[in-house]
This record gives C-alpha cells, sequence and structure tokens, in this order.
C-alpha cells in the first residue's frame, strides 16, 4: 500500500526563527525544507480559498443557501486555522518560505463552496497522512500528526453537519503522496512568483471521469456509484500496446481493474472518497513510476448502514 509524501509541519519550535534546513538532509533528496515548503504551498491555497469566500458571503447567504445558522462562524473558524498554519510555517521557514500564489476557485455560491471546502479538507489530510515518512525531525512528525487531527476534524465537520453526507470513508483515510497532492492541487493554480523555491513533486496530467452507463444496482442514478461503467478524459499519451488500468485509491488500498475500450467498471467495495488514476501497470509498488493520469476524486455517498446513496 502506498505510504507517500508530504505536508507536515512543526510546533516544538514555534518559538524559534528559521531551523537549520540544510542539516535535515534525506537520502532521497527531499529535506525538511522541502516538505514544509510543500506543506505551507497548500496552506497558502486553503488561507486563500477560505479568505475570499467568506468576504464574498455574509451569514445571511448562508442561512439563505439552507445552512444551519452558526455554519458561516465555524467556516470563519477553519479559515484562522488556514492561516495559523500559514503563519506557523512561514516563521520556521525563514526567508526561504515560499510565497502566496494567484489563484482560482470555481464556486459560485456557498453550496459549492462548501463542497469545495470538503474537497481541501479531505485532501489536506490525506497529504498530512502521506507525508510524515519524508520527515527527520521527531518534532516535526509530532506537529504533523496533530495538525492532521485538525484537518481530519475539520474535513468530518464539513462533511456531515454541512453537505449532509458521511463525515469518513471508512476505517483508514487514504494517504496521498507528493506528486498526487500537487497534480489535485495544481488546478486551482494560476501562477507563483518565480523567486518561490522549487518543489519536489510533478503534476501529472489531469484526468475526468465521466459516466458511461449507470449501476445495474442503481439503473436511474445520474451518479457514478459502485457498478457504474466510466469512462476517462485525460490529454496524457498511453505508451502503445500496453494495457491500461483505473487505480482506485481506498483507504489503505488500491484496486487496479483494467480499462477496456476505454472505459472501467467500479468496484463495488467503494464508499466514500475515493481517489482515482490511471496507470500502466497493476502493481501498487511500481504505481509512482507508472502513472499516466490524474489522480481526480471520485465521491460515493453512502448512509449510516452503508447504503449507498444513489
Amino acid at each position: 500500500m502506498k505510504t507517500s509524501t508530504f505536508f507536515t509541519l512543526a510546533l516544538a519550535t514555534i518559538g524559534a526563527n528559521a531551523l537549520p534546513l540544510d542539516a535535515l538532509k534525506r537520502t532521497n533528496g527531499i529535506t525538511d525544507f522541502d516538505v514544509l515548503n510543500f506543506a505551507l504551498t497548500l496552506e497558502h491555497i486553503e488561507d486563500a480559498f477560505y479568505t475570499g469566500a467568506l468576504a464574498k458571503y455574509s451569514e445571511a447567504d448562508f442561512e439563505a443557501a439552507g445552512l444551519p445558522k452558526y455554519a458561516r462562524g465555524r467556516f470563519v473558524e477553519i479559515g484562522e486555522h488556514e492561516r495559523s498554519h500559514v503563519e506557523f510555517l512561514s516563521g520556521v521557514l525563514g526567508n526561504q518560505a515560499t510565497q502566496p500564489c494567484t489563484y482560482t476557485f470555481p464556486y459560485t455560491d456557498v453550496k459549492s463552496f462548501a463542497a469545495l471546502s470538503q474537497v481541501f479538507e479531505g485532501v489536506g489530510t490525506s497529504a498530512y497522512a502521506g507525508a510524515a515518512h519524508l520527515l527527520t525531525n521527531p518534532d516535526y512528525i509530532t506537529s504533523s500528526a496533530v495538525i492532521l487531527s485538525t484537518e481530519a476534524r475539520q474535513a468530518a465537520w464539513v462533511a456531515s453537519a454541512v453537505n449532509n453526507v458521511e463525515p469518513w470513508s471508512g476505517n483508514f483515510d487514504v494517504p496521498l503522496d507528493l506528486n498526487e497532492v500537487i497534480t489535485l492541487a495544481s488546478s486551482f493554480i494560476v501562477s507563483c512568483p518565480s523567486t518561490n523555491p522549487v518543489l519536489p513533486a510533478k503534476a501529472y496530467p489531469a484526468l475526468t471521469l465521466d459516466l458511461a452507463s449507470p449501476s445495474p444496482s442503481y439503473p436511474t442514478s445520474k451518479k457514478i456509484t459502485p457498478g457504474s461503467t466510466i469512462s476517462f478524459e485525460y490529454s496524457a499519451s498511453a505508451p502503445a500496446g500496453k494495457q491500461l488500468y483505473a487505480a482506485f485509491f481506498t483507504g489503505l488500498d488500491v484496486i487496479f481493474v483494467e480499462i477496456v475500450n476505454g472505459k472501467a467498471v467500479v468496484p463495488s467495495s467503494l464508499r466514500g472518497t475515493v481517489y482515482t488514476a490511471i496507470s500502466d501497470c497493476s502493481s501498487f509498488d511500481q504505481l509512482s513510476t507508472s502513472v499516466i493520469a490524474g489522480p481526480t476524486i471520485l465521491m460515493i455517498d453512502f448512509d449510516s448502514q452503508g447504503n449507498v446513496i444513489a
């Protein structure tokens, strides 16, 4: 199973200025400096997202959208959390800290803002989960754990209290690596300062899933559900003559399904937030070097009995 990379922090050193990051080298070439700056890149996105939306929508707008009266206040708190993460990381990194980019967010109203918030908090949780093994400083590892728990609480609250869907996907969250996270994040980034540090990550081509035919179990559903046949849209060129697979990231597992004539069937066991990529192999050990496109996010909502909400 994949235990990869992403962002993590270091609260134990919050009273210090910049750290001696050059001394924190890893044998894979990635330093704690790299991981912390990657973290800051993502935190800048979340900070800008909440700052912009909360300046645009009032409490009355939230109530008019049918959300609980207290919802906006909670989103304000989440925004403050993300801002504090930015301030903390910037303080740790000092003059080596990456600066904010220009972003675009596709929300058009309060409801779509809340839906996108659920995406950000879920990806943030998976990013923290996938990053811990890259760090050398034990204090950073502890700090990442407490930030992870905050992200997970936020993700659960947005999903259940605001969007009225399941607050978790199962026994385990999905850990995502640096490349997978930057692929998801890059769609929100328009441009960045040329002076920003180069990140140790590469975005894969974007992937879109389309419903080709509904599941026999939910024949009238317009959603992608377990048993649905899906098709894929992406710009990358696949190696000639190689079998392609849809890789479904769920919990600590990756399920590979053969793609036939550009289509694949969604596994029956999937629930909650699933990340999907296109790969030219069906081995987890080789997945990091075989991704053709993606990941993208597939949401399969379910009730408290585990039944799919189609």
